[in-house]
C-alpha cells in the first residue's frame, strides 16, 4: 500500500478495521483510535519518541492488538496553506513507516488542531500539567475525527 487520498481510505480497509490518528511531533507522537464503524475518534496515548524503529514497533504492536488497518497522519501545513519543512519531515516519517509495514496512510490537515484542543482543555479548567500530559493525544483525536467526518461527508467544506 502507499500513501493514499483520504477518500480512498475506507476501500483500503477490511470490514471492522479501525484507524489510528497520529499527531507527529519532534518529541512525541500523539495517538488516537477510531471505533470499528469509523465514526468516532478517541485519544489513546502519547508515545515519547526515541528511536524510529522502536517507536514504530510500539505503534504497530498496539495497532495489531486494536485491529488497526490504516493511519491518518496530521499534515502540518503552514497557516497560508503552503508546505514547509514540517511537511517534509512528516512525509519522510510516513515513507519510513511504509518501509516497515504495508499499510494505507492518508494525511489530514492539522492546522489549528493543537489550538482547538488547548482551548477546550482551558475551558474544562485543566491544569497546565494535565494539558501538557494530554495535548498530543487529544490533537491526534481532533485530526482523526476531522478525517472521519470527511469520510462520512459530515465535515464543513468552507
Amino acid at each position: 500500500m502507499a500513501i493514499c487520498k483520504l477518500n480512498d481510505m475506507k476501500s483500503a480497509l477490511l470490514a471492522g478495521q479501525r484507524l489510528f490518528g497520529l499527531d507527529v511531533g519532534k518529541k512525541t507522537i500523539g495517538l488516537a483510535i477510531s471505533d470499528g464503524n469509523l465514526a468516532v475518534a478517541s485519544p489513546l496515548k502519547i508515545l515519547w519518541r526515541n528511536k524510529f524503529t522502536a517507536d514504530a514497533d510500539s505503534m504497530f504492536t498496539l495497532g495489531d492488538a486494536e485491529n488497526v488497518g490504516g493511519l491518518i497522519i496530521g499534515w502540518p501545513l503552514n497557516m497560508d496553506g503552503s508546505q514547509g519543512p514540517r511537511c517534509d519531515a512528516t512525509r519522510d516519517f510516513a515513507h519510513a513507516l511504509l518501509r516497515l509495514r504495508d499499510i494505507p496512510i492518508a494525511f489530514m490537515d492539522e492546522r489549528l488542531s493543537t489550538q482547538a484542543v488547548e482551548s477546550a482543555m482551558l475551558a474544562a479548567d485543566m491544569t497546565r500539567a494535565k494539558r501538557h500530559e494530554r495535548r498530543d493525544a487529544l490533537a491526534a483525536a481532533w485530526i482523526l475525527q476531522s478525517a472521519l467526518d470527511r469520510l462520512e461527508g459530515t465535515a464543513d467544506d468552507d
